[in-house]
């Protein structure tokens, strides 16, 4: 394994592997080494030591670190000076069973965002400017480290959901705010998945200031609720949220059982529904994410329990559902299968390496869009020694 330190340390090992044309894995703390398919290199390239925060200025609401800093560093330096991360990123290495912490590049390059996207927008939408390296070993920047920034070709959404096919990242800079004072969540007991969408719906299209939108298709204890139970989240100071929540609860109390949680409650169950802890998805069975019209949601997911796939999470107010089961051929196609029906795309997020070497792990692109990648591709990693294969064969 490949440890750099530095940045002009990460650049030279990426030189070295572009001239003897040996591909690379590359990663932060190999969290999330079994999303998507499996990366055929001999060596890997970790950032777990191209860490620490380098700047950070609350006051201006900008913090830029290292792509290997773990984010619990990076949230603890933040609560310290009231802020937060707005995309809410999560952590997947319990999901994924990995020993070590998700890191900051390695969220950024998934594009990885919590429940609080349906408001504030995902993770790329908050990155200011990042330092790369294109896969010639050349260093490169895009953006830089104020919030108005209207300079050059925006390449930092590009890499951020390129998975590390583009370029590897060395730091970002990120736009943060002020944390919430206090958390409070509208609990629903609905009847069916179907009626939770549409609480979940009133929910957003209230005056209210939802944050999250959630469905627990086999209730939470946390909530003393049992079944389907829809989720509403309010985010603001002490008395908004006291006000805002009680509101609300009368506004949906002829949905079903309502009930409000309080701060603490709140902030530990969506953290869990951050991390897709409710899924419950055992360690030998496969985990899909489905992105649809919230209103398609439902369907995906009876869709799934018909396929015998019945571990279920609906977030993004219904637009994203969570499916864990059986590592199959035939359950992969079942979900496809359903993300089609609706619309929607899917994702292979978890497998065992052999069905994520066999099955397309995302949506086929079609042939425009497909022949735009392999030209960036080609452009900024020629001898594709990044991650090659990582999101599509052949890229």
């Amino acid at each position: 394994m490949l440890a750099p330190a530095s940045e002009a340390e990460v650049a030279a090992a990426v030189a070295a592997a572009a001239a003897a044309g040996e591909p690379l894995a590359i990663e932060g703390n190999g969290s999330k080494r079994a999303l998507l398919r499996p990366v055929q290199a001999a060596r890997t390239l970790s950032l777990r030591n191209l860490s620490g925060i380098t700047l950070y200025r609350p006051q201006e609401l900008i913090l830029a670190a290292w792509a290997g800093t773990p984010l619990p560093e990076i949230e603890a330096a933040l609560a310290e000076k009231g802020q937060h991360l707005i995309a809410e990123p999560p952590d997947f290495s319990a999901l994924f069973g990995a020993e070590r912490p998700a890191t900051l590049g390695g969220v950024v390059a998934a594009n990885l965002s919590g429940p609080r996207r349906i408001a504030w927008g995902a993770m790329r939408d908050h990155v200011l400017g990042i330092r790369a390296v294109n896969g010639a070993g050349e260093v490169f920047r895009s953006g830089g480290r104020v919030l108005k920034n209207v300079t050059g070709l925006d390449l930092c959404k590009l890499l951020a959901g390129s998975h590390g096919t583009l370029g590897v990242l060395t730091e970002i800079t990120l736009k943060v705010l002020p944390a919430p004072e206090a958390v409070g969540t509208v609990a629903v007991r609905v009847p069916d998945l179907t009626a939770g969408v549409r609480v979940l719906s009133a929910g957003l299209g209230s005056p209210f200031g939802v944050s999250g939108a959630a469905l627990l298709p086999d209730g939470d204890s946390a909530t003393g609720l049992a079944g389907p139970v829809a989720l509403l989240r309010i985010e603001d100071f002490v008395a908004p949220v006291a006000y805002r929540t009680e509101r609300l609860r009368g506004e949906l109390t002829g949905a079903g059982q309502v009930s409000v949680l309080d701060d603490a409650t709140s902030r530990a169950l969506w953290r869990a529904v951050r991390d897709a802890t409710p899924l419950g998805a055992a360690p030998e069975e496969a985990v899909w994410r489905v992105s649809v019209q919230p209103t398609g949601g439902p369907a995906v997911a009876e869709a799934a329990r018909a396929a015998g796939l019945g571990k279920l999470l609906l977030d993004w107010g219904g637009g994203l559902v969570w499916i864990a089961g059986p590592a199959t051929p035939e359950a992969h196609a079942a979900v496809v299968a359903a993300a089609r029906a609706q619309g929607g795309t899917f994702t292979l997020f978890r497998a065992p390496e052999p069905l994520r070497a066999t099955v397309p792990v995302l949506p086929e692109e079609p042939a425009p869009l497909a022949a735009i990648s392999r030209r960036v591709k080609a452009v900024m990693d020629p001898k594709g020694v990044l991650n090659p294969g990582r999101m599509r064969a052949g890229l």
